[in-house]
C-alpha cells in the first residue's frame, strides 16, 4: 500500500527555514515538494533570500503581500486575499506586509536541495 492520506493541522506544523522578518511553519517536506504556512506582521519586510532549484508558488490567504526582486529590488509585485505569486527557482526575492494586519500566505515548493538561502540583495 502506498503511503496513507495525512492531516496535518495547525499544532502539527514545524517551525522552518528562517528568513528575518517572516514566521515560516513547514506542514509537508516530500521528495520533491515542500508546503507550509508563513505568517509576516504589519510592516515587516524580510530579508533578502531565494529558494534554489525550487519553483514556489504563494496564495495568500489574508493580508497583503509585496514583492521586491529584480536589480536592486526595482521590480515589485503587490498581492491581497485570493492572489498567487509564482516565484521561479534562483529569483533572489524580499517579501514585505504594507498592510496593518498580519500577512497570511499558503506557500508551496516544488524542486530539490536547500529550500531557502538568505543573502544579499540582487
Amino acid at each position: 500500500m502506498a503511503d496513507p492520506v495525512r492531516r496535518i493541522g495547525p499544532d502539527q506544523r514545524v517551525p522552518a527555514d528562517p528568513t528575518p522578518g517572516m514566521v515560516r511553519e513547514q506542514a509537508v517536506d516530500a521528495e520533491g515538494l515542500w508546503s507550509g504556512y508563513v505568517t509576516t506582521e504589519p510592516h515587516m519586510t524580510s530579508g533578502w533570500h531565494h529558494h534554489g532549484d525550487h519553483e514556489t508558488s504563494i496564495y495568500v490567504v489574508d493580508g497583503a503581500i509585496r514583492m521586491e526582486f529584480g536589480t536592486d529590488g526595482g521590480q515589485v509585485v503587490e498581492a491581497g486575499p485570493g492572489d498567487f505569486l509564482h516565484v521561479p527557482a534562483h529569483v533572489v526575492h524580499r517579501e514585505g506586509n504594507p498592510g496593518e494586519a498580519a500577512s497570511h500566505l499558503v506557500v508551496t515548493r516544488s524542486g530539490h536541495g536547500p529550500v531557502t538561502v538568505n543573502g544579499d540583495a540582487p
